[in-house]
């Protein structure tokens, strides 16, 4: 029996993909869920569902449609389906940008209830104008993109009565992903980031998810909170782009 959870989480994470692109343009192109949501933004890229290799035709597609929308051709894909996509990504002019750990969670087995007060923000834009805060300028948009798309569920982290960090979730076929996750500079180091991750899993299991899901980069503080959390690694998130 394979117990690889990296296949599930790539049908998962191409399908979530597409919330993002519901007041833009999402298509599809074999095996590549490609999405449009504003001029700049991260997430106009594609995310490879696992299913097998794009061909010729399909990333040819997918690089027409990036520069009509006059964006990079970025295209996200998770280890386990990597190698037989490298000589055709190489031979298009993809190159790598960068990686991050894709950590998974069996959620019958849970940390300890969060310590801190956390809540569900109702308001999108008071959510998104938060975590801005904590990302640093330049982040705006973004951060409103994700509050307001559908399925997005929005905590807080309140800190000696003052809301210190945020976090999101949402869900896809049994799986909760785990994103969003910013503290506001004078509250770093308090344990925000600790209880958002403990409060979404337990919401996550209460929800009735059996796996969560997290992408962290290398080495960072993240990915030592994911680790005493008890998240295991399953493999990594490759990210290539297309010269010019």
């Amino acid at each position: 029996m394979n117990t690889d959870p990296l296949p599930r989480l790539a049908r998962a994470e191409a399908a979530a993909h597409a919330r993002f692109g519901l007041r833009g343009e999402i298509a599809r192109f074999g095996p590549l869920v490609a999405m449009f949501a504003g001029p700049k933004l991260p997430v106009d890229t594609a995310w490879h569902d696992g299913s097998g290799t794009p061909s010729e035709a399909d990333l040819e597609a997918f690089e027409t449609f990036s520069a009509r929308h006059g964006q990079p051709a970025t295209l996200h894909v998770l280890s386990h389906a990597t190698p037989p996509l490298l000589p055709l990504l190489r031979a298009r002019g993809y190159a790598l940008g960068y990686v991050l750990h894709a950590y998974t969670h069996d959620l019958t087995r849970l940390p300890p209830p969060a310590t801190l007060d956390i809540r569900e923000e109702a308001d999108a834009d008071a959510w998104a104008a938060l975590s801005a805060r904590g990302f640093g300028p330049g982040t705006e948009r973004i951060m409103q993109l994700v509050a307001h798309a559908p399925g997005t569920h929005r905590l807080v982290a309140w800190v000696a009565g003052q809301p210190a960090a945020t976090a999101a979730l949402s869900f896809q076929d049994g799986i909760a992903a785990l994103f969003g996750t910013a503290t506001l500079p004078e509250f770093r180091g308090q344990g925000a980031q600790t209880a958002l991750l403990a409060a979404r899993l337990h919401q996550a299991a209460e929800a009735g998810a059996d796996l969560a899901s997290v992408f962290v980069t290398p080495g960072s503080g993240s990915e030592r909170n994911v680790r005493r959390a008890g998240f295991g690694l399953a493999g990594m998130r490759l990210t290539f782009t297309r010269g010019a």
